[in-house]
């Protein structure tokens, strides 16, 4: 088995399932359609937010395994996003510099932008961190 990096950090889960009973630890860990479920159920009234308390460990092992490492580190971007998602704080740390300022402008282009970037936040960092830069 291929030793990968540890992208996704478990101790930023649990602080994220806090929060989880709206999805938060879920989209961290790369599951987008369990994440919007528990956002609108509340956690699918609180019984799955505390099952997840013990299935944390298992989804980030799963998140590490998936996702590449690099440059761009997953926990700044998610907790940028989580924080401060509507002024594109996330997108200017990925070096995604136009983008970053039209989420500044539109309040994370009118939460729309925001809720794309919590599906696909992972897989962006992800391709992020697979570029090849030459200096």
């Amino acid at each position: 088995m291929i030793d990968r990096p540890n992208t996704h950090s478990m101790l930023f889960g649990y602080l994220l399932w806090i929060f989880g009973f709206l999805g938060a630890h879920r989209f961290y860990y790369g599951k987008p359609i369990t994440g919007t479920i528990w956002f609108f159920t509340f956690g699918l009234f609180f019984i799955g937010w505390i099952i997840d308390l013990f299935l944390i460990p298992s989804m980030d092992k799963e998140a590490d395994n998936r996702f590449r490492g690099g440059e761009v580190n997953y926990n700044i971007g998610w907790l940028l996003l989580t924080f401060t998602g509507v002024f594109g704080l996330h997108r200017l740390y990925m070096g995604k510099w136009i983008s970053a300022i039209i989420y500044f402008l539109t309040g994370g282009l009118f939460l729309l932008g925001v809720l794309y970037d919590f599906w696909t936040l992972n897989d962006q960092i992800s391709e992020r961190n697979g570029e090849v830069t030459f200096n």
